[in-house]
Formats: structure tokens, C-alpha cells, sequence
């Protein structure tokens, strides 16, 4: 086959799948490499693009997918007439904590943000957006949270190192010792 009929069956592909492909199926299905693949993908892109397609190739959750160009979302939208699904404030603080910190068990969660977490967590396992990792090596072997490739796919990251940087907060000397005599008071 040559590169135009492989961009057809690569657009056929992605867009039977999905689901983002991995890199390393894509090359299983087309017997090319990964240099083959790049150029592959860059060119279905340039045809998408030529004939200004709705739908673009978007690399993502370790992947590639089929994907609605932004700009015209508001129509799909419309098409599809489903509400938007928003996250509390107590959900994305949540997510946040477990995305940063995975992976990470249910009392570390509450302990960073001071309240009980069972009905946020449910719902955000509920969602596929968090899920069991495993257990820790510690007494009561509490289980481990961890993000999902559907929280990756939902925010639009390729891999969890896509996610921004935390920023670093300075504390002084005068600081530290008012918060060491609040944790001795309480």
C-alpha cells in the first residue's frame, strides 16, 4: 500500500476505534515503524486539515484518536443536546490531590484536605476518572488511588508528566513556629 491509501486506513481505524490506539498497535496493523507511523499520522493530519475537516488526529492518553476540532464543539453540543457534566469544587479538589499525589490512599486525601472524601471518591470512580491502583505495604493494607486514561483523555493530556508543575510555597522561620504551637494546641 502506498502512503495515501495507509492515511485512509489509518482515518478508518481511529475512527472505528474510538478510543485512543497506541503507537505500537498502530505499527502492529500497518507493519511500519515508528518513523513510518509519525509521518503516517502527520500526513492524515495535513488531509484532514486540506479539506477542513471537523475532526482532527489528537495524540492522547499514550495514544492516537479521532477527536472534534474545538472550535466546533458548541455544534456537536447542540447535536448531542447532553448537559455538560461538572465537577464539584470538593471533586476537583479531590481529583487534584490524587492526580498530584498518586498514588495515594483515601486517608492521606482527607488528611490533605481535612474532611472525609467516601461520597467525592465514589462519584469520581463512578465517573472513571480515578480508580484502585492496588495496596499499601502497611499495616490495614489500605488501598491506592490512582488517575484513569479517561481522566487523561477528559483534560487532554498524553501522559500524567503533562501535568503542570506544583508551585512551590515559601515559608519562613516565624511562619513554621506558628504552625509547629497550632498543631501542639489542638
Amino acid at each position: 500500500m502506498f502512503m495515501g491509501e495507509l492515511t485512509g486506513a489509518l482515518e478508518a481505524v481511529l475512527f472505528a476505534s474510538g478510543d485512543p490506539v497506541s503507537a505500537q498497535q498502530l505499527m502492529e496493523i500497518f507493519g511500519i515503524d515508528i518513523e513510518s507511523l509519525d509521518e503516517l499520522v502527520e500526513a492524515l493530519q495535513k488531509s484532514l486539515d486540506e479539506r477542513g475537516s471537523g475532526i482532527m488526529v489528537q495524540h492522547v492518553a499514550g495514544g492516537w484518536q479521532l477527536a472534534t476540532r474545538q472550535e466546533l464543539f458548541n455544534y456537536v453540543e447542540k447535536l448531542t443536546e447532553t448537559k455538560e457534566k461538572k465537577l464539584s469544587a470538593a471533586a476537583m479538589e479531590t481529583l487534584s490531590i490524587i492526580a498530584f499525589k498518586q498514588p495515594i490512599t483515601k486517608q492521606e486525601v482527607e488528611h490533605i484536605r481535612g474532611v472525609h472524601i467516601e461520597k467525592v471518591l465514589a462519584k469520581l470512580i463512578e465517573l472513571e476518572l480515578v480508580r484502585e491502583l492496588g495496596r499499601k505495604d502497611v499495616l490495614g493494607r489500605p488501598i491506592l488511588y490512582g488517575t484513569t486514561d479517561n481522566f487523561l483523555k477528559c483534560f487532554g493530556l498524553n501522559e500524567l508528566t503533562d501535568l503542570p508543575d506544583l508551585p512551590t510555597v515559601e515559608i519562613d522561620d516565624k511562619e513554621i513556629e506558628q504552625l509547629t504551637l497550632i498543631d501542639e494546641n489542638q
